[in-house]
């Protein structure tokens, strides 16, 4: 856990970001902040390797695996191939730009959600339940 006067510690609202998508797991939730900042911060939003955020932050480094394994299933960040022109044939992690287009995906999904069609749908959307 990081101390109150430390720079994680005093971040607003990504830390609400942070709890909806780890919520009751504080130290993933801090580790999420720490490698969302030093993405932020790197030369050109580019990281060579995640090791020196466990270095930076104190972190371990098999908290660091899984949180960047969730981290890429959520489409946050991508890592980068050495064999990707677009970086420089540097091997490295990257935010990624299917994260917001998909967020936007859903805030639709929602506003059509809330619309009552007809009884077809309404039938669907109840058996819809079953498959869950």
């Amino acid at each position: 856990m990081f101390r109150d006067d430390h720079p994680i510690a005093r971040i607003q609202g990504l830390d609400e970001f942070a709890q909806l998508l780890f919520s009751g797991n504080r130290s993933h939730q801090q580790v999420f902040l720490a490698i969302l900042i030093e993405l932020k911060y790197a030369p050109g939003q580019f990281l060579p390797h995640l090791s020196s955020v466990c270095d930076r932050y104190g972190l371990s480094p098999r908290m660091l695996e899984t949180l960047w394994g969730k981290m890429r299933r959520l489409e946050l960040i991508d890592h980068v191939s050495r064999f990707n022109k677009g970086f420089g044939y540097r091997e490295g992690w990257v935010f990624s730009n299917r994260f917001s287009r998909t967020m936007a995906r859903l805030g639709g999904l929602t506003s059509d959600f809330r619309e009552r069609r007809n009884a077809r749908q309404e039938k669907k959307d109840r058996d819809l339940f079953m498959y869950v």
